[in-house]
């Protein structure tokens, strides 16, 4: 191959579109890709460190692998629900939210995205980095920096070669979790960890948090990864793809996770990657769980730094009207976010596990009203059929601020208060529930139902079909 043809394979494989409608002609790829994108984005070491919570913190091995289970199938139901919208509308996920929020309201919620971000980015970065750091016989900070450029480099390539090392990764996941069940069953006894039960609702519930708030946290961005699906693509085959792929993945590495703190105890906490590592009998499988742990943040991580580029687009898109962001900001943003991350990772990773468990409950509280608002408009009241130019025109039919949107949002927020259980804060009303947080529960119910009361103004916005841009240029010039 000449250098320019090399040169000419490398643009082509770049992606050129951000948060713009992605048309027919350009639509490409199958189910598949989504099924093995979200098997590889669970698969992972900080989905073991979440499964793990559930028995750090209390709970005992049966009962939270069946509330793991049930919070996934719950949360995941949430995501892929999500995820359908992305063939229909053929846009990424937060820029519909201006449908409920306003072209300016749904700043708001996409805040909040950014932040869970780099929290998401910089857990990552933290785990990542160590096993980095031991492959390559160098320090835990010079591995998060060396994880840290290659996610840069992925991300600048965006949805393709995401997809591509989606798959990659999904085989090498699986290899590596067939190879350290293996290795922890032969060396523990199971059956005794299973028989040992002693329920406990509160904990019961807050297993069910961890795995839920980790399905639900995918909301904002799930859509961003299907929207090149061609539009004709059923919505059950989108949801089931999404669906297992994810909930498959996450319960596999939670259900390891479990296994791990349990029979670990203090060996597993702090030393999460090198408990896993020890599992290893040769110096050789050593390096390849090394790699594997570090390959598999690969996908994750991409997906967070290419989810705040789409989520900064989508802010800069909304205050200027208009706007496209040019590939110089894209590298900008992609390199800021992930810097951001980065030296959180660094400062905090001594401190890691504790800090994780709070910061993904208080997502839960953050996430959870935001895709209520938006499931409920959009399979009730507005389905596929939205105003696209207008999602961009903060004169248009979608307005600058959606006054009933936000205020639902934020009440969402406020009434999950009370009921929150963390380790920084604790509601009132936790200890008349016998420590039980039901703070998710309330936090998708009590906004799903006033936006399903109040919200009915969003189905008299919406137009009678999908109107495209290139209906507003036929319109205005019919010549073109």
């Amino acid at each position: 191959m000449t250098a320019s043809h090399a040169r000419t394979s490398i643009a082509a494989a770049i992606e050129t579109r951000s948060i713009d409608y992605v048309p027919d002609e350009e639509r490409h790829g199958g189910l598949a890709s989504q099924v093995t994108l979200w098997l590889a984005a669970n698969l992972q070491i900080t989905a073991i460190v979440t499964g793990a919570l559930a028995v750090v913190f209390g709970g005992d091995v049966f009962w939270s692998l069946i509330a793991l289970l049930l919070g996934q199938l719950f949360g995941g139901a949430v995501m892929a629900l999500h995820a359908a919208q992305g063939p229909q509308l053929g846009l990424p996920q937060m820029i519909s939210s201006r449908v409920q929020f306003g072209v300016y309201g749904a700043i708001i919620p996409i805040v909040a995205v950014c932040l869970m971000y780099i929290g998401f980015s910089a857990s990552g970065c933290v785990l990542a980095g160590q096993a980095v750091g031991q492959l390559l016989d160098v320090g835990d900070a010079v591995g998060i920096a060396i994880f840290s450029c290659f996610i840069v480099i992925v991300t600048l390539f965006g949805y393709r070669i995401i997809h591509g090392l989606g798959r990659l990764a999904s085989v090498v996941g699986v290899v590596a979790f067939l190879y350290m069940f293996s290795r922890l069953f032969a060396a523990h006894s199971i059956g005794a960890l299973l028989a040992n039960r002693h329920f406990s609702l509160s904990q019961f519930l807050l297993a069910m948090s961890l795995s839920a708030s980790w399905q639900i946290a995918y909301g904002p961005y799930v859509a961003d990864y299907s929207r090149y699906l061609p539009r004709t693509t059923s919505f059950v085959r989108v949801f089931s793809a999404v669906g297992l792929g994810s909930v498959i993945g996450s319960q596999i590495s939670m259900t390891f996770g479990v296994f791990a703190a349990a029979l670990g105890g203090q060996q597993f906490q702090h030393h999460e990657v090198a408990y896993i590592v020890s599992l290893a009998s040769t110096g050789a499988v050593a390096s390849l769980l090394y790699f594997s742990i570090a390959f598999g943040k690969v996908t994750v991580t991409s997906l967070n730094a290419y989810g705040s580029f789409m989520s900064m687009a989508t802010m800069i898109n909304g205050l200027r009207r208009g706007v496209r962001v040019s590939a110089r900001h894209r590298i900008l943003y992609i390199v800021c976010m992930v810097g951001v991350s980065a030296l959180l990772a660094l400062t905090g990773r001594h401190s890691f596990l504790q800090a994780f468990e709070a910061f993904i409950l208080c997502l839960l509280a953050v996430f959870t009203p935001w895709s209520a608002i938006n499931l409920i408009d959009y399979y009730c009241f507005t389905r596929s059929h939205y105003d696209v130019p207008a999602l961009s025109d903060p004169n248009g039919r979608y307005g600058r601020w959606n006054a009933t949107g936000i205020a639902i949002y934020l009440i969402g927020i406020i009434v999950q208060i009370p009921f929150l259980s963390t380790s920084f804060y604790t509601g009132p009303l936790v200890a008349l529930l016998g420590g039980v947080d039901i703070s998710w529960i309330v936090g998708l119910l009590v906004p799903g139902a006033l936006y399903y009361s109040l919200g009915r103004a969003s189905r008299r916005r919406a137009p009678a079909r999908l109107i495209l841009p290139a209906d507003v240029v036929s319109v205005a010039d019919p010549a073109a």
